[in-house]
């Protein structure tokens, strides 16, 4: 792959929290940091966090996604979290076949529990998981796209086409406690709906697929400037296929990622990649901010962005 075929993004995610009485100490998991892997090379990472941590420390969880443990154990009423990267990314799936897959039903039988046989990794993407269940309504409507011996990636790719045909993106028509049956029937919700609702049908017709979460670079509305702050995490699917591996479905945008999707890291579903979440004592209620600029090297707001984190970092030094 060329140098002329990879794309250098800056990422900046910010997470704010307001507590209406005072937090004594909390205990957070942060999942920010994009994954090194093929196609995607992380070329920086910084963690700001204010108050500063007691202690900070950084692991890999049970799905190799990077995360980062950290504990306030002194009294305040705010938590400020900005992560920002600069990732290098390749096309992944650029020359991907779908007729070269096999069919779909010997993918299925091969998950397929026997006593006393090996049972594959990628096996535990195949069972329900809390927020994505198996349903026979998601089966009934998988097997629209599934037809008898398809081959496992054009179904794929003919459900996520049916799901973009059916289904309506509508911001806060959901929030992450929805069900993913409710907003099936609903045909609405956000990206991590969509995600969770593929999740299901694959599941339910017995095949092994896993949760993406990470960021999508957009493009502003023709004529109108990229603002910082505007975008938002994002949330796809990735399907196992013999001979081909994992393989990534985005259905908010019925497309195959490409260099414009930033992964952050692979899960059952959601709860298993939430970029933050934790445990604190007192606090009450709390309001949340997130903002998340997602910007191209070349962009002149890279630059403004780079500085606008080196003077927080330096404030915050």
């Amino acid at each position: 792959m060329s140098h002329a075929d990879s794309t250098l993004l800056h990422l900046c995610h910010t997470t704010r929290y307001r507590y209406a009485s005072r937090v004594d100490f909390a205990h957070h998991v942060l999942h920010l940091q994009p994954r090194n892997m093929p196609g995607q090379k992380v070329q920086r990472f910084t963690l700001t966090i204010d108050p500063e941590p007691a202690n900070c420390r950084a692991s890999f969880d049970y799905f190799g996604n990077r995360q980062h443990h950290m504990s306030l154990q002194g009294p305040h009423q705010a938590l400020q979290v900005i992560s920002h990267s600069i990732v290098e990314l390749t096309p992944r799936f650029a020359q991907l076949d779908e007729d070269s897959s096999p069919a779909w039903e010997s993918v299925r039988d091969g998950l397929l529990y026997h006593a006393g046989a090996a049972y594959p990794a990628h096996g535990e993407f195949s069972l329900p998981s809390h927020f994505v269940p198996t349903h026979d309504e998601f089966r009934r409507y998988a097997l629209q796209a599934f037809t008898p011996q398809r081959p496992l990636l054009g179904g794929a790719i003919r459900l996520m086409a049916q799901m973009y045909q059916d289904f309506c993106y509508a911001t806060a028509s959901t929030d992450i406690n929805t069900p993913a049956l409710e907003a099936f029937r609903a045909r609405r919700g956000v990206c991590q709906d969509f995600a969770h609702i593929m999740l299901a049908c694959l599941r339910s017709i017995g095949l092994a697929a896993r949760y993406v979460s990470g960021y999508l670079l957009t493009e502003p509305p023709p004529g109108q400037p990229r603002l910082l702050g505007a975008d938002a995490s994002h949330a796809w699917v990735s399907v196992y296929c013999p001979h081909h591996g994992w393989v990534e479905f985005d259905p908010t945008n019925n497309l195959i990622p490409d260099s414009k999707h930033v992964v952050i890291g692979y899960g059952r579903d959601y709860a298993d990649v939430p970029p933050l979440r934790g445990v604190i004592h007192g606090g009450g209620a709390h309001t949340l901010e997130v903002e998340v600029s997602v910007v191209p090297a070349h962009d002149s707001l890279a630059q403004h962005l780079a500085a606008h984190h080196a003077i927080i970092t330096g404030n915050l030094a």
